[in-house]
């Protein structure tokens, strides 16, 4: 919540890229493997100025595109798991429901949706198979921030007057 107020005055700069730059935040944010990006603090933003619908399909394509990454590693044989717990309770779930849970996980935050694309790239789940779940989880995800965004921004504003 501090950092959506921290950007405040930023809003309108993104807001010049329109839906283009919804897509690319969200690219990128999602793109850094292990590392939180704030992306869906943008969305959040964006949804108080455009359309949520709008937001959540940019932002949830440009999301599925950055996952990609986590998935491109898995699959290559070149990731390196460093929290081997949280990935031995994730991997099961991936081999045992697949695009299933690559979409749940995708669809809600948590820091651990990369491991669930090393875990779906090692298992070789087929590329757009992972593309088209992750892509639906995302979506549902940025449609929930956009359309929060959308009806709390002002809320949120006065808030902190």
């Amino acid at each position: 919540m501090a950092y959506v107020y921290s950007i405040r005055d930023h809003v309108q700069d993104f807001a010049a890229y329109g839906y283009p730059g919804i897509f690319l935040i969200a690219l990128l944010a999602n793109a850094t493997v292990f590392l939180p990006a704030p992306g869906v603090a943008v969305v959040f933003a964006m949804g108080s100025i455009f359309n949520p619908i709008g937001v959540a399909l940019a932002a949830g394509t440009g999301g599925a595109i950055g996952e990609l990454s986590g998935y491109l590693a898995g699959f290559s044989g070149q990731a390196v798991v460093e929290n081997t717990l949280a990935y031995e309770k994730i991997s099961p779930w991936i081999q045992q429901y697949g695009g299933w849970a690559i979409l749940v996980l995708s669809a809600i935050p948590n820091p651990f949706f990369d491991l669930a694309g090393i875990a779906a790239g090692m298992g070789r789940m087929k590329f757009w198979r992972f593309l088209i779940f992750c892509w639906a989880g995302q979506i549902i995800k940025m449609a929930l921030f956009a359309f929060a965004g959308a009806y709390s921004i002002d809320w949120i504003m006065g808030f902190y007057k």
